[in-house]
């Protein structure tokens, strides 16, 4: 005899824990989601992306591609209009601070590992930071032999660039990732 299992949404699914458990939700939720994590529940999405422009335009897939272009904007357009409003330098070093230790080794820990179970957060956190360190130094070296020189301008455009630009490779392997796990289940 074969059994089958009836496909419920998610909402459904948190709902029966609730009532059979007599939980919270919030203990309920960190239930499902350890679950999801563990592989024990499998989650899937009834319509799924079909190419790279649905994927990026899918906050549910894309929210930090998203957030990572508006903190980099947010922060050139800080450092520019802080020079006119001081009142804005201390969002100016707070800012800067997440976009040069923090934003470019986070792109690259994306691009590098685009499966979320590849790493655990904090070593997400970690690496990015550590990266970060490793890699704006040598952004700098490089700059240093261009004839725009290591200048405060000059600087902030090429971390942009870098960070925009591994931010998009991310974004195509977590596609890519996303793709080709669909097709093998």
């Amino acid at each position: 005899m074969r059994v089958v299992k009836r496909e419920i949404t998610l909402e459904e699914y948190i709902k029966s824990l609730i009532k059979s458990k007599k939980k919270d939700l919030w203990s309920t939720l960190r239930e499902v989601y350890e679950k999801t994590r563990s592989g024990e529940l499998k989650l899937r999405d009834l319509e799924p992306p079909k190419t790279l422009v649905e994927y990026a335009l899918r906050l549910d897939y894309s929210l930090w591609f998203w957030t990572i272009i508006v903190l980099v904007l947010l922060t050139l357009l800080v450092v520019y209009v802080s020079s006119i409003l001081p009142q804005l330098l201390v969002l100016r070093y707070f800012l800067g601070t997440l976009y040069v230790l923090y934003l470019p080794g986070f792109t690259l820990v994306e691009a590098l590992y685009p499966e979320e179970r590849d790493l655990k957060p904090l070593e997400r956190l970690a690496l990015s930071i550590g990266l970060s360190l490793a890699v704006v130094p040598l952004i700098g070296l490089v700059l240093n032999y261009t004839p725009w020189g290591i200048r405060p301008g000059s600087v902030i455009t090429s971390l942009a660039l870098y960070t925009l630009g591994i931010s998009i490779i991310a974004l195509t392997r977590k596609y890519n990732v996303f793709k080709y796990t669909r097709t093998s289940t």
